[in-house]
């Protein structure tokens, strides 16, 4: 089984894992240990720099007693000098699961293809799941479920429609605001809306963020896309896309970080108690344990 996506589980099988997320969560936090993946290897594949993402998932393969083997993009020849295909069908000879954190999505899917263990998208220009596992956890924690409303306020970006599709696997109701043009696309949309209910969705901020219990942001500007930084910056904050005092009362706010503040953010509010962006950045390393240990 791999992990490319996050509605390549079903709904039981999510529920299932985010369980098995708190349950590894807890026993970490009585200060117990896991060998439940002893003798285990992690192959990370980046083309992406990354803090949230090595960490978590080195130390999750610590933690449970295994070992994660990094292959940064001069480490290796994915894509240059050996075709993707053949590096999958190598590596799984080696270690026992392979996550890659890259650019092009479709260098994931052909991953997964060749691949004889699971592998796992650590992010792609198309989407973000293992973050989706992190941020359902957090709110799963925070209302005892999903039974809460959260506005998404910025880009549609991957973040966001792996958010979208998370969203509807669990029943979360949400609303996407952002700028026209920026929006989620249509076949995700379409997506959503087989798994359950695709969001609301707007070009109006305020609109979003009334009555939500979370408001949820990401980075303007992503990484490949430093050419579009000042036509973004404009199209946004001259759209009022920024979680700042004004546009939010007390919501809960929710951030993948890394953030750029006084840009997406102000500062105020990422500093506020309200944040509850370490919580979410945290998640990362239960939600993933979680998924090791389910895949393998």
């Amino acid at each position: 089984m791999n992990f490319l996506n996050i509605d390549d589980v079903t709904h039981r099988q999510l529920e299932e894992l985010l369980t098995q997320a708190t349950n590894l969560k807890e026993q970490h936090a009585r200060g117990k240990t896991s060998d439940g993946l002893d003798g285990r290897s992690l192959g990370m594949i980046f083309e992406k720099p990354s803090t949230r993402t090595r960490v978590s998932f080195e130390t999750g393969m610590t933690q449970l007693g295994g070992h994660a083997v990094f292959l940064g993009p001069d480490d290796i020849h994915l894509g240059h000098g050996e075709p993707v295909k053949d590096t999958a069908r190598a590596l799984s000879r080696y270690v026992d699961v392979i996550m890659a954190r890259v650019f092009d999505h479709e260098d994931v899917v052909e991953l997964g293809e060749y691949a004889t263990v699971p592998v796992i998208n650590g992010l792609t220009d198309d989407a973000h799941p293992c973050q989706t596992l992190a941020d359902l956890l957090t709110i799963r924690e925070r209302f005892g479920g999903f039974d809460a409303e959260v506005a998404w306020v910025g880009d549609g970006n991957n973040v966001c429609q792996s958010f979208v599709l998370g969203a509807a696997l669990v029943g979360l109701e949400l609303t996407v605001a952002t700028p026209e043009g920026y929006g989620v696309s249509d076949a995700v949309l379409d997506r959503a809306a087989e798994l359950g209910t695709a969001p609301e969705t707007t070009t109006d901020p305020e609109t979003a963020v009334d009555g939500a219990d979370v408001v949820y942001t990401d980075v303007w500007v992503s990484m490949g896309e430093e050419s579009e930084r000042a036509e973004k910056l404009s199209a946004f904050s001259n759209a009022g896309f920024q979680l700042n005092e004004t546009l939010l009362d007390d919501q809960l706010v929710m951030h993948c970080l890394p953030a750029h503040r006084g840009e997406e953010i102000t500062d105020a509010v990422l500093e506020s108690d309200r944040a509850i962006v370490w919580d979410q950045a945290e998640n990362r390393l239960h939600a993933q344990k979680g998924l090791l240990t389910y895949l393998l």
